[in-house]
C-alpha cells in the first residue's frame, strides 16, 4: 500500500539524517528525499494515478510525510550547526593563564628628572615659571644685560649666530629682560630652557640646559640670596649640604660671586669628585646690576634684584656622579635606566 511505501520512505530519510555528521550529508539527503527527482516527490507525482477518491488521502500522506522530512533534517541541521561552533570556539579559544612576554618601561631621562626637581624646588619657594625664545635678538641675550659690544662672549666663536642681530640663546637670562620690561615688581621667577654655546667636551655641549632666577622687590640683598641658595642646596642634596659665595664678576649682576656646594660625596672630607677640596662649584649669582634695571625701566633707587643660574648637566653630573656630560646624551638604554 501507498501509505506504507510512505512511511518506509520517511523512516529511511530520519535513519540516514540522524547519521549525518556534517552539513553535506544533510544536502545530499535533502536532495534524495525532497529533490525534484527525490523518493517523496516521485510519491507525490504517481498521485496522477490513483482514482478521484484516493487522491486527497494520497496528497495528505505525502504532505504529512515531507513535514516530517523536513521537521527531521532541520533538527539535525541545527544540531551539526551548533557542533561545529562549539568546536570552533574550542580551536579558537586564548589560553588567558599563559604568561605574555615582558615589556620594559620606559622613563624619564635623568636631565628631565633632575630639571623637575629644581622646578619643583623653587615653585615650592614661590617662584613662578617663566619660558622664552630660543632664537634670540642680540638686545636681550646681550645689550640689556649689560655685555658690551666688545665683550668676548659676543664672538661668532662663542655663540650661534643666525643673521648681525639674531642668535641661539646663549642664556635664559633674556626671559628675565623681557619678564622686567613686561612686568611690574614683585618679580619672582625661574627660566628654564636650552641655550646654545659652540662648547664640545667631557664637562660642555653645544646644546645644554639653564635654570635661571630671578627677584626684583624693593628690600632684596645678596644675604636674601644666600638664604635662598642655601634652602635649595639643603632640598637638592641633603639637609648637611653648605653653600659658599667666592668673589666673581659677571656683567649683569654687582656684586657676582660664585656659588660652591660642601661635596655631596665626602660631605667636604675630600675625594675624587670634589678634587681633594671639599667643594664643589655649581651655579653663579649676584645682585642685579642696576643698568640692567634701568634698561628694563626699572628705578635702581626703587627697586633692587638677586640671580642665579644653575646648569641642569652641571646638576646632573654632581647628584649622579657623572664624569662625561656626553653620556646623558648618548640614549644608551644600560646608562639611562639606572636612574629610573
Amino acid at each position: 500500500m501507498i501509505s506504507e511505501t510512505i512511511d518506509g520512505i520517511v523512516l529511511r530519510c530520519i535513519e540516514e539524517t540522524t547519521c549525518a555528521d556534517d552539513m553535506q550529508k544533510i544536502n545530499v539527503i535533502k536532495v534524495k528525499y525532497l529533490g525534484k527527482n527525490g523518493e517523496i516527490t516521485s510519491v507525490l507525482k504517481s498521485i496522477k494515478d490513483a482514482t478521484p477518491e484516493e487522491r486527497p488521502k494520497i496528497g495528505k500522506l505525502v504532505n504529512d510525510a515531507r513535514e516530517k522530512v523536513e521537521l527531521a533534517l532541520s533538527k539535525r541541521e541545527n544540531e551539526i550547526k551548533e557542533q561545529i561552533k562549539k568546536d570552533k570556539l574550542i580551536s579558537e579559544s586564548l589560553d588567558v593563564t599563559l604568561s605574555k612576554k615582558r615589556t620594559e618601561t620606559g622613563g624619564l631621562n635623568p636631565l628631565s628628572i633632575i630639571k623637575n626637581d629644581i622646578l619643583d624646588i623653587f615653585i615650592g619657594m614661590g617662584f613662578e615659571v617663566k619660558d622664552g625664545p630660543e632664537i634670540e635678538f642680540e638686545y636681550y641675550n646681550f645689550t640689556a644685560l649689560n655685555i658690551p659690544k666688545d665683550h668676548p662672549s659676543r664672538n661668532s666663536s662663542d655663540t650661534f649666530y643666525i643673521s648681525d642681530d639674531l642668535l641661539l640663546r646663549t642664556q635664559t637670562s633674556a626671559v628675565q629682560v623681557h619678564v622686567m620690561k613686561t612686568q611690574k615688581p614683585p618679580i619672582r621667577i625661574v627660566c628654564p630652557g636650552k641655550v646654545y654655546r659652540p662648547d664640545d667636551d667631557a664637562t660642555h655641549s653645544p646644546m645644554f640646559q639653564q635654570i635661571e632666577g630671578l627677584v626684583i622687590d624693593k628690600r632684596v640683598t645678596l644675604s636674601d640670596l644666600k638664604s635662598i641658595l642655601d634652602e635649595f642646596a639643603k632640598s637638592f642634596f641633603s639637609a648637611s649640604t653648605k653653600v659658599r659665595f667666592r668673589p666673581s664678576h659677571f656683567p649683569f649682576t654687582e656684586p657676582s660671586v660664585e656659588v660652591d656646594l660642601s661635596c655631596n660625596k665626602c660631605g667636604g672630607a675630600g675625594c675624587n669628585l670634589c678634587k681633594r677640596t671639599g667643594w664643589i662649584e655649581l651655579l653663579g649669582a649676584g645682585v642685579v646690576h642696576p643698568n640692567v634695571l634701568i634698561e628694563c625701566g626699572l628705578d635702581p633707587n626703587e627697586y633692587k634684584g638677586i640671580a642665579f643660574g644653575i646648569g641642569v648637566e652641571r646638576a646632573a653630573m654632581i647628584k649622579f656622579g657623572v664624569h662625561d656630560m656626553r653620556l646623558l646624551f648618548d640614549n644608551d638604554i644600560r646608562i639611562l635606566k639606572q636612574f629610573r
